[in-house]
């Protein structure tokens, strides 16, 4: 059994930056795919970013250039960074780890595990 535990997230106003933790406990970490998802109101839960084991990782259009996610297996924590936050970003942020992929896939189902939710809202 795993367990993931977000925080980090809060009001923001547009422009500004928040950094976002999700802290692992239960099984190990430090060989599986990690991936934060995110979930606007009346809207499907999206694929943001996901990183390997080795650090290699991929971002949706929406964030590249904005967002890093980064991991520290000794402390099972993956981190992400994001700056120029627009209003549309608004969203309960979700990490999750996949056991059953390797890929750095973005599809929902290929995740194993879910965290909470953090809630970040980002003001116009």
């Amino acid at each position: 059994q795993v367990q993931l535990v977000e925080s980090g997230g809060g009001l923001v106003q547009a422009g500004g930056s928040l950094r976002l933790s999700c802290a692992a406990s239960g099984r190990t970490f430090g060989s599986y795919v990690m991936g934060w998802f995110r979930q606007a109101p009346g809207k499907e839960r999206e694929f943001v970013t996901a990183i390997n084991w080795s650090g290699d990782n991929t971002y949706s259009d929406s964030v590249k250039g904005r967002f890093t996610i980064s991991r520290d297996n000794a402390k099972k924590t993956v981190y992400l960074q994001m700056n120029s936050l627009k209003p549309e970003d608004t969203a309960v942020y979700y990490c999750a780890v996949s056991y059953s992929r390797r890929d750095l896939n973005s599809d929902y189902g290929g995740y194993d595990y879910w965290g909470q939710g953090t809630q970040v809202t980002v003001s116009s």
